[in-house]
Order: structure tokens, then sequence, then C-alpha cells
């Protein structure tokens, strides 16, 4: 008789925590919907999972650049979950309850003063889940470079690659614009600059010829890795990225198209001469020649003790003290700064999209107008200027938004970029 008791009550245990675990895994999933608020609205979702010790919660928001981004301070009770996530102004405090058996999560954000409620719904299959991520090790000049193909499920056999751009940032950079474009059909690659993320090498002493070197090396390398031909690939940049696109268009004829994004109509050193006026617009014009010849200290094109004597002159202006000068015994020279797009544009005859947002804070008022003269030039009969209203220079929408506390791509940013490819695609028997 207590042989059967010890039975029974073991069978019952067993049950027990076959119930729970059931129950622990229909709370796991994706769940994805629109937030909205006032004028501002967009997609999220939170990937919600259990580990053999504690929960995790990722946050994905493809219009923020955000993916898979931690939350803290989990709290799981019963059919709530609880979690906040941290950015360098605002904590964002989640409370979430599973509804529909699970199905849906309905939750309210509290951000500063403001509360929103939002439902959002298990996906059984998401975006992310039909695009095949590859990571890929390949050699430009005797360097190792790293980077991501991104295969959709249903490719449309035609690929864009994303090209790096200033500063130190690694493959992130693109990460939304890959992902977006890879669940449209396309073949998607992004890569890290040479000394950033998986890339050896180092790109603060890179001349830009070895790091246009390296954007044609990974781009041929990608067409024979994936068979696909460069007649069927197009280039995207952006800022700095999107002064290479002419460069590389000229070197590699057989491109389909390029994309521009954020292009300065100068030089690389009058577009970083530009933000600083930008922030210092109280400075007089004798004040910005001074920042300029710091510059070109830099690029390498003034002489040191031209600059001294420039220097010594200012120094007692009242404005001198919002000069930006480097110890200039520490100073690296980097001709980058001397480069220009314009003279490749005069010669590129692929199919163009420039874009340009309104409130663009770093390149030059009129870069727009210059690109075009220069393509007009060159004969191109296949390239379009768009300007985003009240967008910034890394095309975030800028103006009163009713939940001011997310900042998002302009909603027009990679719809424009999709449907020019799309016309250029049928202009062009793409």
């Amino acid at each position: 008789m207590n042989k059967i008791i010890l039975l029974l009550m073991t069978l019952m245990f067993a049950s027990s925590c076959l119930q729970q675990e059931t129950k622990e895994v229909g709370k796991e999933g994706i769940f994805s919907g629109i937030f909205s608020h006032g004028n501002f609205s967009d997609a999220i979702s939170f990937q919600v999972k259990k580990d053999s010790t504690e929960w995790k919660v990722f946050f994905t928001s493809l219009e923020q650049n955000a993916f898979q981004i931690p939350a803290r301070n989990i709290i799981v009770h019963a059919d709530s979950i609880n979690f906040i996530l941290q950015s360098d102004r605002y904590t964002y405090s989640f409370k979430n309850q599973w509804i529909d058996k699970y199905t849906k999560l309905s939750g309210v954000l509290q951000v500063d003063t403001l509360q929103v409620a939002y439902i959002l719904e298990n996906e059984t299959t998401t975006e992310e889940e039909n695009i095949k991520s590859e990571e890929i090790i390949f050699q430009s000049n005797g360097l190792n470079m790293g980077g991501t193909i991104r295969i959709p499920a249903k490719p449309n056999n035609k690929a864009i690659v994303f090209l790096t751009s200033s500063g130190g940032g690694d493959r992130c950079g693109s990460r939304a614009e890959a992902i977006y474009f890879a669940n449209k059909g396309y073949v998607t690659f992004h890569y890290d600059k040479r000394g950033t993320g998986a890339s050896e090498g180092n790109w603060q002493t890179a001349t830009m010829e070895e790091l246009l070197s390296d954007d044609i090396n990974i781009i041929t390398h990608f067409s024979e890795q994936t068979g696909i031909p460069l007649s069927k690939i197009g280039i995207k940049g952006s800022s700095q990225g999107a002064t290479k696109v002419p460069y590389i268009l000229n070197e590699l004829e057989e491109l389909k198209y390029g994309i521009a994004v954020s292009c300065p109509g100068s030089t690389l050193l009058e577009s970083d001469l530009n933000a600083w006026k930008n922030n210092n617009s109280d400075i007089p014009e004798e004040g910005v020649e001074l920042q300029r010849k710091v510059f070109r200290d830099i690029a390498g094109d003034l002489n040191r003790i031209e600059l001294e004597k420039s220097i010594a002159l200012e120094k007692s202006k009242p404005w001198f003290q919002n000069i930006w000068i480097p110890n200039l015994d520490e100073v690296q020279v980097d001709p980058k700064l001397l480069y220009s797009p314009i003279p490749y544009f005069k010669e590129t005859k692929q199919p163009i999209l420039v874009i340009q947002g309104t409130l663009d804070e770093i390149i030059p008022e009129k870069s727009h107008e210059l690109i075009s003269n220069a393509l007009e030039e060159a004969g191109n009969e296949n390239y379009e200027i768009v300007e985003l209203k009240d967008a910034n220079h890394s095309m975030y929408l800028v103006g009163q938004a009713d939940f001011p506390y997310w900042a998002k791509l302009h909603d027009d940013y990679l719809r424009t970029i999709e449907d020019w490819i799309n016309k250029t695609s049928i202009k062009t028997n793409f």
C-alpha cells in the first residue's frame, strides 16, 4: 500500500513539474507590436526567454537601430513580468501582464512622468527568424576583416552592401538597415572597418585610399562568396561612407547603383568645420578662419609655424577660448580630411540616390546642390536628389514629438530608399 501511495505522489509531482515547465515555456516568445502615443509610433518587440536560472528580456526597434538590447531588473511573478531599460538620460520602466493564454503582453511604459499603454502579440515566427545570418572573416590588404551576410528565406537574387563610415563605429551602425532590406528580399552585407569589431588594423592611421581599397576588396569578396554578380549589387553609405560611393562606383563599374545619405559636397575638413560652426554660431568669421587653420594643420595642409603665428595673433580675442586647439605636439596628421567626393561624382554614370536632411547639423547646407551639379557635369541622367524635411544628419526625425524619449528614423527615410530602388530596377531592368 505504501508503495502505491509513493508511486502516486511521484506521478503527481512529475505531472506538476511538467505543467509548470509547459506554463513557463508558454510565457516565452517574441512579443511584437506598435507602440504609439500621439504623433509618435514605433514598431517594437520584446524577446522573453528563460534559461536554467533566470528570465531574460531583449528589446528591439529597428527604427531606433536598437537590436536585442538586454533589459535589467527583471521580475516575474505569476502572470506578470516587469523590467527596465536604461539610457544615458532616461529610465524606461515596463510593467507587463501575460493575457489571452500567454499569446499577448499587455503593458505600460513609464518614463519620466509619462505612462503609455501598449499590447504586443507573441509572434510564432518573426522577420528576424526568416533571415539567415552568416558571420564571415575575409582578407583585405593582409588584414582579417569581419562582416555579416544576411540571407532572406526568399531572396530576390539582388544584394545591398553597406559601406563603413567615419570614427570607430563597427558594423552595428548599419545593422537595422541590413535587417530591414533583408526582410524585403535582398541579401545584405555589412562589415567592420579596419580596427573596429572583428577587423584588424587601425582606421585612424589608415589613408582614405587604404579604406577605399578595403571597401572594394570586401565588395568583390562578397560577390564571389554569394555568387551574386556585381551587376545585381547596389552600395549604400552615410556621411563619410556616402563620400566613398562615387569613387567605388567608378572603380567597380559593374555595380548597379549607389545611395549616398548625408553626403558633404565638400572636403571632409569643410564638413567638420561646418559642424563646429553650427555648435559655435556666435563665433565671428575670423574665429572660424582660425579653426579652419587648426583643421588644416591636422590634415597636413598647413605649416605648423604659420598656425602658431595665427594663434599668437588671435589669443587675446574674447572668442579665442571657444576655439578647439589640440596639443599640437601630439597631433596625428590625418590627410583623410582633404578627401572630397565631388571629383568622383563628376565621373559617375550609374544611378545614384542622394538624400539630405533639412536639419543636417554636420554637412554644408547646399551639399546636395553641389553634388547635383557634379552629376550633371558627368552626364548622369539617372540620379535623384531627395530632401527629407526635419531629418538630421543621422536621418532621425527632429521636431516636436508627443513621445520625446525615443529617437527614431524619419518615417520616410527607409521608404524613400526602397521606392527608389524599385523604381530604378524597373527603369534599368535590374
